[in-house]
């Protein structure tokens, strides 16, 4: 397995738990909530980039052929609607912020309509996330069967069997 599919693997992993977290700042409070998000955005420009020439390579596919591609037309906007649910979730988040802003030194006015808007954004996310998990979950589990598998060629050594001081014998 290549070391950037490890990579992938371990980031979405993180991103997700990190997302699953996130998702109820009551219980695990708002400066953890907004903090968390902050470094969930930071996984997602490197998940973005970890996985930029299938952005593009799909982008041209689509565009230049258009048929036979349905599964990969709807990955795409299903992707593409987490990225800007995304973006409205992190700008609607900051000017609603009682910890990150504030920690920046900044001072946001209070408008309520950030914060439906973030309640309504946050919930759509949930509903594209769980669908892009979905999408891809073949992928998951058969990364995660390739990283644990053994090769058959390669034997397990007598010496994992053994306690320490029989191996050392």
């Amino acid at each position: 397995m290549s070391k950037q599919t490890k990579i992938k693997l371990t980031l979405d992993i993180l991103t997700f738990v990190a997302f699953l977290i996130s998702m109820d700042p009551r219980t695990s409070g708002i400066p953890v909530h907004e903090w968390l998000t902050i470094a969930l955005a930071a996984t997602l420009v490197v998940h973005l980039l970890l996985n930029w020439n299938w952005i593009v390579e799909i982008t041209n596919r689509l565009f230049a052929k258009g048929k036979g591609m349905n599964g990969a037309r709807v990955n795409y906007v299903l992707n593409w609607a987490l990225f800007i649910d995304g973006v409205l979730i992190m700008l609607s988040g900051v000017m609603i912020s009682q910890a990150v802003a504030p920690a920046l030194g900044f001072t946001m006015p209070e408008d309520f309509s950030w914060r439906g808007l973030h309640e309504v954004s946050t919930n759509l996310s949930m509903l594209l996330m769980g669908l892009h998990v979905a999408l891809h979950w073949s992928w998951f589990v058969s990364t995660v069967k390739r990283l644990f598998a053994r090769k058959e060629s390669q034997p397990i050594p007598a010496s994992a069997f053994m306690n320490e001081k029989d191996a050392q014998a």
